[in-house]
């Protein structure tokens, strides 16, 4: 599973035939149906090029996407929410993330060694008492489309905005930001548990919004374009 999260974040295009002869190359023989069912467990979607890490539920709303053609020009416009796989030495645990599009800022985190609701609408409830957007911008996967999540966002009087599925280019800065976190924190370390885990991601995500320049900033950091502009 470890082996497919990294080479899946360098490649997210790749399907289960390209991760099978991948895994070949590094020797290791593995049939297709494993690999299906790990990318399942992990909520890779083999068929679109993107994660997907939560799953839709056919019987919940589907909001429309707003943001095509819009230019984004000041924070607070559009947020965007994601989750990830992180690996631990035994296990594994998801990453949810809020992200200012304009400042690249992480407005709120959270983790959870399950994919249920309230691990998300915790992270939410934790980025309104900081601010709130125009727009709240995510996937149609269970945990954003359910009455809970988006009754929430309703209530603060926010837009929502849901991607198309398999529309890779809808969430790109949560997935830039996916390879950032995972190149420069979790793959360099191998977390004993979910308490380790959260205690080095909390310094690691300070370290990405308070010290980390971003060239796409003109070598500013999130915090600064985000509180500053």
């Amino acid at each position: 599973m470890n082996l497919i999260d990294e080479q899946y974040t360098r490649t997210p295009f790749y399907g289960i035939r390209r991760i099978r002869e991948w895994l070949r190359t590094q020797g290791h023989v593995v049939n297709r149906k494993r690999i299906a069912r790990l990318m399942r467990v992990m909520g890779l979607e083999a068929i679109y090029p993107r994660p997907r890490l939560s799953q839709a539920n056919e019987q919940h709303h589907k909001y429309p996407y707003l943001l095509k053609g819009v230019q984004i020009e000041f924070p607070n416009q559009v947020w965007s929410i994601d989750i990830t796989y992180i690996r631990l030495r035994q296990g594994f645990v998801y990453l949810v993330a809020i992200l200012d599009w304009f400042s690249r800022y992480v407005v709120s985190w959270n983790i959870s060694p399950s994919m249920e609701v309230e691990f998300c609408l915790e992270a939410l409830e934790h980025a309104l008492q900081i601010n709130q957007p125009v727009i709240f911008n995510s996937d149609q996967g269970s945990q954003f489309t359910s009455v809970d999540f988006t009754s929430r966002l309703i209530a603060a009087g926010i837009q929502i905005s849901m991607d198309g599925r398999g529309r890779v280019f809808d969430n790109i800065f949560v997935e830039r930001l996916w390879r950032t976190v995972k190149y420069e924190e979790v793959y360099l370390k191998s977390y004993e548990n979910l308490n380790e885990c959260r205690e080095n991601l909390a310094g690691y995500l300070q370290f990405y919004n308070d010290e980390r320049l971003h060239q796409s900033l003109g070598y500013r950091t999130p915090s600064q374009v985000y509180r500053n502009h």
